[in-house]
């Protein structure tokens, strides 16, 4: 029976355009949802916009438009980056969409049915750029543009106190299951450092949690409760159990949700405490990745160092911009851009790493075996080079399994750097004038070499791989893990190779 596996991004708030965050956390999650097909399981991967919240309110009143007319219009860049960026969703949710509105109603009625709401007033810290209510201990000090003393959310964010009815969420009743569900299971929040930041959160102590707002409408509304729309994260959060095909979808619970460090509260206090609540199986784990900053500083307009992934992606190629985030961001922790740093990464590790290995087999093949793929045949080295792509590909899955792509691809480049390293030590270009029949036999070890590791960093640049996997007259049935061991068949014809890594240069 085919296993499951269910896994989420966060949903993007459309007030903006999409920044380096979210291609980042789509492309990451992408790359594990590519894996798990690849590996035999039954993927559903959700992705998609939030798009209720007074920020989205005040963005349309600034715009001049209706709320719905407005997240209309600034849903489609995310759209269009998704697809750009190859990002091979099965459904991207808007909570505006009719189903996940019912769906939070009936959330919201299981948890009233379990006593677990109230009506009360709130008076607190609100930010509005955050969606989120802060206790006064967590406040910064902070100064305005005047220069004038504020005080700030610990994300910097600027918040204002609110008095408004409000119906609560008893949190504080929760601490406690909460507590045992992270000692029952650590995996439940990684990476490590997450989980020991929510834990001893969790243990200072929690406060019930406001759960609407009456001082505007944009919202899904409360039900039996005129005048009141639900708490944006409430809705926000739910979109995973629509996604999953309702409150006893048959894909819940999820696997995996991916989401940025930033709001790891919500989904490992808030959303669990809800979902025990309203009687529904908790999501197995929550990774928290880190920032991308530009040059080492966290991305601002008013730094002025603000990347659109759009536009890099148009600049240096797809594949390479989701090689290089999944390489150079340990997954998990903050990592930095730059153009340098993306130029020498790719032409290190695709120019001269894999396009090289692969560019210079086939070559010969095409230029001395007729372009017939040959057949792998005993020689000095090919054992050691065996040895090696086993124990890293045993590497890589384990990194893969583990949330460490950045390990992963470690492993992958350790596999081009043995194949190399066989290839030079074997010259087949000499052989190519001694014998014939040696040179083909190492060329057949190379390009089966080279067709594994082609098919491991298939979840990272699908694209590039599929060109690769072409050249090296690979089946298109033949690409899941389940066929690792299956070579090409000597005598299969291969076509003319193509550079599918040429090496990048700024364009003059």
């Amino acid at each position: 029976m085919t296993k499951r596996y269910y896994i989420t991004t966060a949903i993007a708030y459309p007030n903006g355009r999409p920044h380096m965050g979210h291609a980042y956390e789509a492309i990451a999650t992408d790359a594990i949802a590519r894996f798990k097909r690849l590996d035999g399981h039954d993927v559903r991967f959700l992705t998609g916009t939030d798009e209720h919240g007074l920020k989205i309110a005040q963005a349309a009143r600034a715009a001049g438009v209706e709320p719905r007319a407005y997240v209309d219009e600034m849903v489609k860049p995310f759209i269009d980056l998704d697809t750009q960026l190859g990002i091979s969703f099965d459904r991207f949710i808007r909570t505006t969409d009719d189903d996940h509105k019912a769906l939070c109603q009936a959330l919201w009625q299981r948890m009233a049915d379990k006593g677990d709401l109230y009506l009360g007033r709130y008076e607190g810290w609100y930010s509005v750029r955050d969606e989120a209510y802060y206790d006064e201990a967590e406040l910064v000090a902070g100064e305005d543009a005047s220069g004038a003393p504020v005080k700030l959310s610990p994300q910097g964010t600027p918040v204002e106190w609110t008095v408004e009815e409000s119906w609560f969420f008893k949190l504080s009743a929760y601490a406690e299951p909460l507590l045992q569900l992270y000692a029952d299971h650590p995996e439940f929040i990684q990476p490590i450092s997450r989980f020991n930041e929510m834990r001893a959160f969790v243990a200072g102590g929690l406060s019930d949690l406001s759960m609407s707002r009456t001082s505007f409408d944009w919202g899904v509304p409360v039900p039996g409760s005129p005048g009141h729309v639900m708490y944006v994260w409430v809705d926000a959060l739910a979109n995973y159990l629509t996604g999953a095909g309702g409150l006893e979808g048959e894909w819940w619970p999820a696997d995996l949700h991916v989401i940025g460090k930033d709001v790891v509260r919500f989904h490992t206090i808030y959303w669990p405490a809800f979902l025990m609540s309203a009687g529904i199986a908790l999501p197995k784990t929550v990774f928290g990745h880190g920032h991308v900053l530009s040059r080492g500083v966290k991305m601002s307009k008013s730094l002025g160092n603000v990347v659109d992934p759009a536009e890099m992606a148009e600049r240096f190629g797809v594949d390479r911009l989701r090689w290089f985030l999944a390489r150079d961001v340990a997954f998990g922790e903050d990592g930095s851009y730059s153009d340098e740093a993306i130029i020498e990464r790719t032409n290190a590790d695709l120019a001269n790493g894999i396009g090289n290995l692969a560019q210079r087999a086939l070559s010969m093949v095409a230029k001395n075996l007729g372009g017939v793929m040959p057949a792998a045949s005993d020689h000095a080295g090919a054992a050691e080079l065996a040895a090696s792509v086993t124990a890293l590909t045993n590497a890589y899955f384990a990194a893969m399994n583990g949330l460490q792509l950045h390990r992963a691809l470690e492993a992958v480049m350790g596999m081009v750097s043995a194949a190399n390293g066989f290839f030079a030590e074997a010259a087949p270009w000499k052989l190519a004038k001694t014998d014939e029949a040696a040179m083909a036999g190492v060329l057949g070890i190379t390009l089966d070499a080279t067709r594994r590791i082609v098919l491991l960093v298939q979840p990272f640049m699908p694209a590039s791989s599929a060109a690769l996997l072409d050249q090296l007259g690979v089946a298109s049935d033949a690409r899941d893990f389940s066929s690792f061991d299956t070579i090409v068949a000597a005598g299969t014809s291969l076509a003319a190779p193509q550079g599918v890594f040429p090496r990048w240069a700024e364009p003059t």
